[in-house]
């Protein structure tokens, strides 16, 4: 992957507020083309907090594929159907939760190793591939439990 810019669509969900949570995450190219997706269970928690998890994992992730050195020179736009996440790491609400404040932190010392990191607000119906893998994830995570 060698880019300058990427485009990241990322979707947290929970089913019980809080309940059983997962995550999913689209990492395309400059131009809208997928690179990597990525849906995964992570527990138990609220949809604002899956939604900040789902922002720190495509950091991490994108960090992780293309190293730490060339994420220097990288501008990465993160966009999301969540108000709350997207205002709150855009500096126009403040945050109150505790629980959000940390993510908040953790999100904003992975900002510091990229050359950009942008939050944008975009409309359900154009987040429907990362919401489709928070579901999956839920669903896949539902399947295992029920098993055991």
């Amino acid at each position: 992957m060698n880019q300058r810019h990427l485009i990241v669509y990322t979707d947290g969900g929970s089913r019980g507020n809080p309940g059983p949570a997962s995550i999913g995450v689209l990492i395309c190219d400059d131009r809208g083309k997928e690179v990597k997706k990525y849906g995964q269970a992570i527990g138990k928690a609220t949809n604002n907090q899956a939604e900040y998890q789902a922002a720190i994992f495509a950091l991490k992730k994108i960090k992780s594929l293309i190293g730490k050195k060339k994420i220097a020179d990288l501008e990465v736009e993160v966009r999301s159907d969540s108000e709350l996440l997207v205002s709150q790491l855009s500096g126009k609400y403040k945050i109150l939760d505790e629980n959000i404040q940390k993510l908040f932190i953790l999100v904003w010392n992975l900002k510091i190793d990229y050359k950009k990191v942008n939050f944008a607000l975009i409309p359900r119906e154009e987040n429907q591939e990362a919401d489709k893998l928070v579901n999956e994830a839920l669903d896949q995570e539902g399947r295992t439990r029920r098993l055991i």
